[in-house]
Order: structure tokens, then C-alpha cells, then sequence
């Protein structure tokens, strides 16, 4: 294991985005059929701000459903905002950083994705996910 090896080696490079005037339906809807749990809110081209499954299952009761389920009440969605609920105060690393220092960042924030940023360019993201099938693959 090479403790130089950069982030770009295992990001993910095909970033699902919203902007900021998409719906929560929206979001949940492309968290559901993408199967992803985090996504980068862009306005204007830059990231204002990052939506996890876990910010829309807080406002909802989706969490007592299963992703079969099609009845899940998401009349709650039209009291929010994506501004809303997103977290703000996104912290990205660039596509340089290396894999040893997301892995320090993951392990002392209290989040599970970040954003790779590079020129003020959104180039990517990677996840906890991304780090440990990384680190498993090495063994």
C-alpha cells in the first residue's frame, strides 16, 4: 500500500449532482433508482452545499418504508428546501490529495463523502465506501 496514492485512483468521476432549485422528491427519487447516498448541490457551477439520504430520512418517515414501498407520505418534502436541509460548509479535497489523507479526514469529521474539487471544478467525489473496498483490495 503506497501512502502516496492518490484519491483520484478510486473516486468516483461520474458525479450525480441537483442544483439548488431541485426538489427533495427529486433527490430521493435519484438517491433510490442511482443507489447512491450523498449528492453534491451545485449553483452557478460551484457546490454550495452536499444532501445525504440521511438529511431527507430526518424530515421524513421514509425510514419506516421499504425502498418498495411506493406509499411513503413525502408531502413533508414540499416544506423544505434542498437549501434547506443540505449540509453547508462543504469541506472538498483536490484529486491530488492522497487516499492516506481522505481516510484522516473520514476518520475525525462525522461525515462520509467528499467532494473533488480541482480548479474550482467539481471532478469528482469518493466515500468511506471507496476507502475500505480500497483497503480491502489490498490485502
Amino acid at each position: 500500500m503506497d501512502a502516496r496514492t492518490p484519491i483520484s485512483t478510486i473516486m468516483t468521476r461520474e458525479v450525480v449532482t441537483l442544483n439548488s432549485s431541485d426538489t427533495l422528491e427529486m433527490a430521493e427519487h435519484l438517491f433510490k433508482t442511482r443507489k447512491i447516498r450523498h449528492v453534491p448541490i451545485i449553483k452557478e457551477k460551484r457546490i454550495i452545499g452536499i444532501l445525504s439520504y440521511t438529511d431527507l430520512l430526518r424530515i421524513s418517515f421514509a425510514d419506516a418504508f421499504s425502498d418498495d414501498t411506493h406509499d411513503v407520505d413525502t408531502s413533508v418534502y414540499t416544506l423544505f428546501s434542498i437549501e434547506q436541509v443540505m449540509a453547508r460548509n462543504v469541506v472538498s479535497v483536490t484529486s491530488a490529495t492522497t487516499i492516506k489523507e481522505v481516510a484522516e479526514i473520514f476518520a475525525v469529521k462525522e461525515f462520509h463523502a467528499l467532494p473533488v474539487v480541482d480548479d474550482g471544478k467539481l471532478t469528482g467525489i469518493v466515500t468511506t465506501t471507496d476507502i475500505i473496498k480500497y483497503l480491502l483490495s489490498q490485502y
